[in-house]
């Protein structure tokens, strides 16, 4: 349960007890004496731990029987408690009192019945054995109301700033989840990209028709999968997969020896998810900043290893040209498995080889 803050309740209602309690007591009429000053602080002391007894046991049932179902248990303990350990307050301080008084508590003698109701001439006492059952009604009912009304009030608060943190939350992602797309697509589209291939299919279109149509199909079907990434967060290996390869086809065709490419995955992991696009973004992202010459190759391996990973690793073979980069393809695969939730990929920079390890999601989960 929430801390609820009543300081300023506890103070107010203090202080309006008091005043009830000054303005309803004929001794406060006499001329003013320090008796008369110490019997209001004893007043004033006994209405504070009189409060403060009741707040506690409201408090202590409240977290002991927080569940609506716990009501009664609830309300019934509250009642006993509160009701025994407030007659005892105030024993002990009209006792105090009574000694400011008249200067000697042994004339301080609790009454007897302090109250009865009669019914068919029968007289029913509202005490006994010097417990007020009238005081005790009306002191739980008016703590019991008010603090009720102050946990509802805060309760409902609580309730509406969670809900306004889940909604910022919520926007956040959504966000977060817009611009990781937006940056994907921004780095799917890259006109350097469609340029090449344009090229290329132009001087295929002369020296090879045939390979030109093979090519103009396999660039169809990149740009049909590119188009369709961001209709969901997760895609099947094996489709990626089908992907790639008519990504690389696209890629040998233009880079020819330089490029190569090795896939073994195992079987059982055909069917794990990864978010869209992440191979793409690494394949990029190797022959972007590494020398890509046919006595030079840039070797691209994805394999699967035993505890379920995704190793996708080339050999580093770093340009002496600084490559200009909007920065968003490995920040990219990572936002999107933050946003999945999943674990991080990790990336391995050494002994001349760059890895990348993909957690594979498996869907059956």
């Amino acid at each position: 349960m929430d801390r609820l803050n009543d300081k300023w309740l506890r103070i107010f209602g203090i202080a309006l007890l008091l005043a009830i309690s000054i303005s309803v007591t004929d001794y406060y009429d006499q001329p003013f004496s320090p008796r008369m000053a110490l019997k209001a602080v004893v007043t004033l002391i006994s209405i504070i731990a009189f409060w403060q007894v009741m707040r506690a046991c409201i408090f202590y049932f409240r977290r002991q029987y927080p569940h609506k179902t716990h009501t009664v248990q609830r309300l019934a303990f509250t009642f006993v408690s509160g009701s025994i350990a407030t007659t005892l307050v105030i024993w002990l301080f009209s006792a105090l009192q009574q000694w400011v008084t008249s200067g000697s508590p042994a004339i301080y003698r609790i009454g007897d019945e302090i109250g009865s109701i009669t019914i068919s001439n029968r007289k029913i006492a509202l005490s006994m054995y010097e417990f007020d059952f009238v005081q005790a009604v009306t002191t739980f009912i008016f703590f019991q109301t008010i603090y009720e009304i102050m946990f509802f009030i805060h309760d409902s608060s609580v309730r509406e700033k969670r809900l306004i943190q889940s909604e910022q939350e919520r926007e956040k992602l959504r966000v977060a989840n817009l611009q990781s797309q937006l940056d994907a697509l921004k780095q799917q589209v890259n006109p350097h990209f469609l340029f090449n291939s344009l090229n290329v299919l132009d001087s295929l279109i002369e020296d090879d028709p045939r390979q030109a149509r093979v090519f103009l199909e396999e660039l169809s079907t990149v740009y049909r999968y590119l188009l369709r990434s961001n209709e969901h967060h997760l895609t099947e290996l094996n489709k990626e997969l089908d992907f790639i390869q008519s990504y690389y086809h696209l890629l040998k065709t233009r880079l020819g020896d330089g490029l190569r490419l090795n896939v073994k995955i195992d079987e059982q992991y055909q069917h794990h998810k990864i978010p869209p696009l992440t191979l793409q973004l690494l394949i990029e992202n190797a022959f972007k900043h590494n020398i890509v010459l046919p006595d030079q190759p840039l070797i691209i391996d994805i394999i699967t290893n035993k505890d379920g990973y995704l190793l996708v690793s080339n050999n580093v073979q770093r340009k002496n040209v600084r490559v200009s980069s909007n920065g968003v393809g490995l920040s990219n695969i990572l936002n999107k498995y933050e946003i999945l939730n999943q674990p991080a990929p990790m990336i391995q920079d050494d002994d001349g080889q760059f890895t990348v390890t993909l957690p594979l999601i498996d869907a059956a989960r």
